[in-house]
């Protein structure tokens, strides 16, 4: 691809940042990471208590790019067939036959609302639809759109009547992102936004929609994003310091119950490249990767009961993560630091301060 194709797919995805943030008001941060999942072609778990603007920031990323978007309302009597779609009967020339009519999963951009709501069968579908990019009918594969990704939405406070995800399903997702609410300045533009809304107010709106080849564009450019074996190597130190926390402080050996999987590896390095390549860099740098590890790890991390007795998260877990496992550059910091120090006494010792 062209320097010029190259900044059309780029200046694209940011044109899609900007007129998603105009939309989702103080929430940059969640708008960040569906454009990061989409690009990352992975899926993603949303969780935040209601009103925090999960289901409007999925609409107004389908309706800017040009893309069949589908939601689907997990209850706990929906049905495999409601989500995947059946085979009818119909008659033709005397004779029965049965096709196939597709379900709401079919789509390109799947907002799967309240999904730890849905019992084990139809979470066993959204798990095959996430893995293998197909669905299972009457013994018969049909695969899923090219462009497909599935954001799901969870309530945090609501326990009745859901159902937990399943532990492989959970790592199924790429991240799984928490929503906080906004700031007061926010709140005060989100008032005044959906004012102009109701009331239809005449806005200057930008109804340009966003090409998937966009999209495909931007995953081509992401994979030529360049990354060194030294931040290879500190994603896998990462990683495994969940696995063998021993290895690296007591602490985290008590803390953690079970480590992450193969998938936290995989995930942890694509999303490192999709933010260098969102924050304008063609390389990915350290800071990269401690920007998204949150996002990855949290919903793979399996805390110990002595963490939880000890009023410990996922996120405060993997903080002592990011403490514990030296980064590339680390020692050097070090160095120059402890070299720093021994000038500054040196200077003092020989009274090579200007007082003296």
């Amino acid at each position: 691809m062209s320097a010029n194709n190259r900044m059309k797919a780029y200046d694209l995805i940011k044109l899609l940042q900007e007129r998603m943030n105009e939309s989702i008001i103080g929430q940059e941060n969640i708008v960040e990471r569906l454009i990061m999942a989409l690009l990352a072609d992975g899926n993603m778990l949303l969780e935040g208590l209601p009103g925090l603007a999960k289901t409007r920031a999925v609409r107004a990323m389908s309706k800017i790019i040009n893309s069949d978007f589908r939601r689907i309302q997990f209850t706990p009597d929906l049905t495999s067939a409601d989500v995947t779609g059946s085979e009818k009967m119909y008659e033709e020339n005397g004779e029965y036959k049965f096709r196939f009519e597709e379900g709401p999963i079919f789509g390109n951009i799947i907002l799967a609302d309240e999904i730890n709501r849905a019992p084990a069968k139809v979470q066993a579908v959204m798990l095959e639809a996430m893995e293998e990019r197909q669905v299972t009918v009457a013994g018969k594969a049909y695969e899923l759109p090219k462009l497909f990704i599935v954001l799901a939405t969870q309530n945090p406070i609501e326990q009745e009547g859901t159902y937990p995800l399943p532990e492989a399903q959970k790592d199924r997702f790429l991240m799984h992102v928490k929503i906080t609410y906004a700031d007061m300045e926010s709140e005060l533009k989100m008032i005044r936004l959906v004012r102009e809304e109701r009331d239809n107010l005449s806005r200057v709106v930008d109804n340009r929609r966003i090409p998937k080849e966009a999209i495909f564009a931007a995953r081509r450019e992401i994979a030529k994003v360049k990354m060194s074996e030294e931040i290879e190597r500190y994603i896998i130190a990462l990683v495994y310091s969940t696995r063998f926390p021993l290895r690296y402080s007591k602490q985290l050996n008590i803390f953690i119950e079970v480590g992450v999987s193969p998938r936290a590896t995989l995930a942890l390095e694509q999303c490192s490249r999709v933010y260098a390549w969102l924050h304008g860099r063609d390389e990915v740098v350290v800071d990269d990767v401690k920007a998204i590890i949150h996002d990855v790890f949290r919903h793979r991390l399996v805390m110990s009961s002595s963490a939880e007795l000890n009023e410990k998260t996922n996120d405060d877990i993997i903080d002592l993560i990011l403490e514990q496992v030296p980064a590339p550059g680390d020692e050097e910091r070090e160095m120059r630091e402890k070299l720093k120090m021994e000038r500054e006494k040196r200077e003092l010792a020989s009274g090579g301060s200007k007082d003296g």
